[in-house]
Formats: structure tokens, sequence, C-alpha cells
């Protein structure tokens, strides 16, 4: 009987959607792996739902699949990721996570974030949404020195998910996120830590981040910030590629 294909399940980041996951598709699946990017608002479309919560109703999702399950989360989706490797019910065998936060240390912190994400939820909701991409991406952190075209997946369509986007920067606000730093030591699988050289914040993080975790290598891409994998997208794709084929 020949071999289940492992599935890379791809998690998109805030204000994100899994067609982000599109260029890679391609290449990920030529290599033998299938490819499954998980649309991750349907996980809010009905009701609040915490990030615990969502990882493990994702978690659940991703059981019933056979061969290797291998994660790759994206900011955000780096965050959700990190809470499913950690579950209960967590049926991962390895996973890349990229410019992600494991958690704030400080209450005031997360007061200050809750806040600031609140502010994000209205002007999702309720503004004019050309403007709240506008503002959206304009963001120092996804900006930097790095060659990124911001037009080749559409914000646009996104519109009509606008309500769970809105929902999502109250449930899984950094704010609301448990701080996981305690806990990294309990990810046995092995992990990938990607970040961008020009992404100083989320590199010190990762480097923090892989200290503590048993089986983790941290790699920092050339020319790139914390959208790593679209600004540099052949040596992202590279190294996901070469992780994964080098698990046991």
């Amino acid at each position: 009987m020949s071999e289940e294909k492992s599935t890379i399940w791809c998690l998109h980041g805030a204000v994100g959607a899994a067609a982000d996951w599109q260029p890679f598709r391609e290449e990920w699946e030529r290599a033998g792996y299938a490819v499954r990017a998980v649309d991750l608002w349907r996980f809010l479309d009905c009701c609040p739902r915490s990030l615990a919560d969502t990882a493990t109703a994702l978690n659940a999702e991703v059981a019933g699949n056979r061969g290797k399950n291998l994660l790759v989360g994206y900011s955000m989706g780096g965050r959700i990721g990190l809470h499913a490797l950690l579950a209960a019910n967590s049926p991962w065998d390895a996973a890349v996570i990229i410019a992600a936060h494991p958690g704030l240390e400080s209450e005031e912190e997360k007061i200050a974030r809750r806040q600031k994400d609140a502010d994000w939820s209205v002007k999702c909701h309720r503004g004019e949404w050309a403007a709240f991409l506008q503002q959206w991406q304009s963001q120092a952190i996804l900006h930097s020195a790095a060659d990124f075209r911001v037009d080749w997946c559409d914000r646009t369509p996104l519109h009509l998910r606008r309500k769970e986007i809105a929902r999502s920067f109250l449930e899984w606000s950094l704010g609301q996120q448990e701080n996981l730093w305690p806990r990294l030591a309990e990810i046995a699988v092995p992990v990938l830590w990607l970040t961008g050289e020009l992404d100083g914040k989320f590199t010190s993080l990762a480097q923090r981040a892989c200290a503590l975790l048993p089986r983790a290598r941290g790699h920092v891409i050339d020319a790139a910030g914390h959208r790593l994998p679209w600004q540099q997208p052949a040596v992202f794709s590279q190294e996901v590629l070469g992780f994964f084929a080098g698990l046991a």
C-alpha cells in the first residue's frame, strides 16, 4: 500500500485570505504534498470564538486527515498555529511559524493592545471598506525596504467577511491571547521559525522562542520584512520544502 500524502495546512494572517497561499500551491503540490489553505474567518462566522477554541476546532478537522499534517502559519495564523500545537488534541507532525508573537507578558501591554484592536474592529465593521484597507496597509510593520507587491491578492472581496474580520480584532487580539512563553517547551514536534531580516522585533521574538522550543530552528530571510513569504517567495518556499523534506 502506498504511503499517504503529507498535507500542508496554511493559516493566513490578519485581514488575509486563504488565497494568499496560492503563489506556493503549485510548487508544493509538484513536490508531492497536498495543500489546504484554511479560511480562518469561517471559525467566526456564527459566534465569538477564542484563539484556543479556534485551534481546538481546527485540530478536530485536521485529525481526520491521513498522512502527516504539516502546519504553516503566518502572523495571526502563526499565533493560532502555536495554540494548535499546544492543544490537547494536537494532530501536527511539524510546523513552520512565520513572524508570530507568542504573547504579551504584562497586563499593561495587553490592555493597550485590546484598545488598539477594538479601534481596528470599529473601523473594519463600520467604516468605508477601502479606507479601512488603506489604513491597514499603511502600518509601518507591513512596509520595509523589501519590494512587496500589495496588489497580488485583491483585498476588496474581503468586505464580504468584514463582520468576521471585525470580530477577529476582538476575539483574536494579541491582548486577549494567552501568554504562551511559559508553555513553548511543551511543543515536541519539529518547528521552523521564519522571520525577515528587516523585521527586527519579530526576529528577536523568534530567537527567544527557538531557545525555548526543544526541536526548533530559526531562520532569517534576507531582504524581507514582516510579510516575508510574499517579499521573497522563492527563498521562502525553498526553506519550507527543505524543512519538510528533512523530517524523519
